[in-house]
């Protein structure tokens, strides 16, 4: 409950602490009193839009404090989700709107926006304004009147847990339905990198192996090559080793009369068994080396197709293999998202049936609902004066949504004879404040928000209407505490304690005092209301008989 309001420099109020009960409270005073800037204080510290022209003249600042007690469950546990301190089932809500324009929230003392004070004050306190009484013309809010009307949600949110899985099931179905085309495309994709390079079933490191192999393979040919080309030269026909023996043949008859010729015929002769020493040398090394044609044509045509695949895809032997590895990886999600298709498909089917039998289970629950609604509201009706209104509830069945297969609408006939049509459309100013009053006072048991605050809703009324709806605020504040602002001396009479908002000249400024009224205070303001300023003996001592007749129901 609201406990207590502290204002400071907010318009004419320069400085006010407003005590409250957690019953009715009820605010009255003259037109222009103040008691619009009152509501206005409470809607700024609850997060609501503010204008810096309601800082009082001359001041930095205006501050507006709000105590709560025995803050619900709802509003503790948004706090914890906010990270935000809540001690002993207390709670404050600060909200400094400068001169300048800035403003700053807090809560139990901590920095907080605005969107979060509208957040956790819309869990401590509902505001019906003078122009709320819209809250009835609005059919998306009928619903919900009848959902908290009954007071148990179990089936509403096991409904919501299946249509939540539904629309998670219809979500990731979608997401593969659409990446099924691209899916084909890159399923043909993957498996051309498969086949090129699952073919070659590489190994690790084998391309720089391949290089290596074939490198010594390639140079082993070669060398046998020279070595017997080499020996050719040396033995072969015309080669050197013939070519010295006809140079020995040539000059062996001229070598017994000259010892130069001789010297050097000994010299051709050494060197041609040197040259077939060597060719024996180079063909016995020659044989030495192991030469395997086919291995090196399979090492060509390996390293060919190793290199190809590597210039196609841009990586070497260890980046084809992991290229493969997640190809095949990719394929068989691909693969099985066929099969996850089929089974979420049929898993969609089940949660539809199951989401639709749950809705019409949902729906019958909420037809008895709404035949309890009419009949309550009917009641409520009847005691504000509106005997010869029909309330009714046209209820459909739409489609599925969270909350639902319900469309609902409120309907009223306000004359006999004439069929029940949309509130919207034929309710009067008078006639929806006390619709307004008829459903708050159905579901104000039901409703976990701890304050509701009226402000002048019983514009349009007056007489008996006004005194039993002065008489139902009494009842909602028996399990609500209720805030009402009015001009009634009817609903004032009913007050749990009444506080009065008046001008006062201080000095040469004015100011708003709010001041609680004992029973003497009380009698003077009913009686000003009734009749005026100064009001008679005769007034007072009515406004008293009010008051005993008020305390006595």
């Amino acid at each position: 409950m609201l406990k207590e309001i502290y204002i400071k420099n907010l318009a004419v109020i320069k400085e006010a602490v407003i005590p409250l009960t957690d019953r009715l409270n009820v605010f009255t005073g003259e037109t222009g009193a103040g008691k619009s800037i009152l509501i206005n204080g409470i809607n700024a510290v609850l997060g609501q839009r503010s204008s810096k022209d309601i800082v009082r003249t001359g001041c930095d600042k205006a501050v507006i404090t709000a105590l709560f007690t025995d803050i619900p469950r709802a509003a503790e546990e948004k706090l914890e989700e906010l990270g935000l301190p809540c001690d002993g089932g207390e709670l404050t809500l600060t909200r400094e709107i400068s001169a300048d324009g800035g403003s700053v929230g807090r809560i139990n003392g901590r920095t907080a926006t605005a969107s979060i004070l509208r957040e956790v004050g819309s869990l401590l306190i509902n505001i019906h304004g003078q122009h709320d009484n819209q809250i009835p013309l609005d059919s998306d809010r009928h619903l919900q009147i009848l959902d908290d009307l009954g007071g148990d949600d179990s089936l509403l949110e096991s409904y919501r847990e299946s249509f939540r899985e539904l629309q998670k099931t219809a979500r990731r179905l979608g997401e593969l339905k659409k990446l099924e085309k691209e899916r084909v495309e890159r399923t043909r994709r993957l498996n051309e990198i498969v086949d090129d390079i699952g073919e070659l079933e590489l190994t690790e490191g084998e391309d720089d192996r391949l290089e290596k192999e074939y490198e010594l393979a390639k140079n082993s040919e070669k060398t046998v090559i020279a070595l017997k080309n080499a020996v050719q030269a040396l033995s072969g026909e015309d080669a050197a080793g013939d070519m010295l023996v006809s140079a020995e043949t040539e000059i062996a008859q001229f070598t017994d009369s000259s010892e130069e010729l001789s010297a050097l015929y000994e010299r051709l002769s050494a060197a041609e068994i040197e040259i077939a020493d060597i060719s024996a040398e180079l063909e016995r090394a020659a044989d030495k080396i192991e030469l395997d044609g086919a291995r090196l044509d399979f090492l060509r045509e390996r390293l060919s197709a190793v290199n190809k695949l590597k210039r196609k895809y841009a990586e070497d032997c260890d980046g084809l293999i992991k290229l493969y590895d997640d190809a095949c990886r990719e394929l068989s999600l691909l693969e099985s998202s066929g099969d996850e298709i089929a089974e979420l498909t049929g898993q969609r089917e089940a949660l539809l049936h199951k989401v639709t039998e749950q809705a019409k289970a949902l729906y019958d629950y909420r037809e008895q609902l709404a035949e309890r609604f009419t009949r309550r509201v009917t009641e409520e009706l009847e005691f504000l004066n509106m005997a010869g209104v029909i309330i009714a509830v046209r209820h459909e069945k739409g489609k599925l949504t969270v909350n639902g297969m319900d469309t609902v609408e409120f309907l009223i006939s306000a004359n006999k004879g004439e069929e029940p049509r949309p509130i919207s459309r034929i309710a009067s100013g008078g006639e929806l404040s006390r619709i307004m009053l008829a459903l708050k006072s159905v579901i104000a048991d039901k409703d976990s928000i701890p304050t509701m605050i009226f402000d002048e809703i019983d514009t349009g009324v007056s007489g008996k209407a006004a005194q039993k709806i002065g008489i139902k605020l009494r009842e909602i504040g028996k399990v609500r505490q209720v805030l009402c602002v009015t001009h009634l001396s009817q609903i004032a009479v009913m007050a749990n304690e009444h506080l009065m908002i008046e001008k006062q000249v201080v000095g040469e400024r004015t100011e708003t005092h709010v001041t609680v009224l004992d029973e003497e205070g009380r009698t003077a303001e009913i009686a000003r209301i009734m009749g005026g300023e100064d009001p008679s003996q005769l007034m007072l001592e009515t406004a008293a008989a009010e008051l005993r007749k008020a305390a006595e129901l």
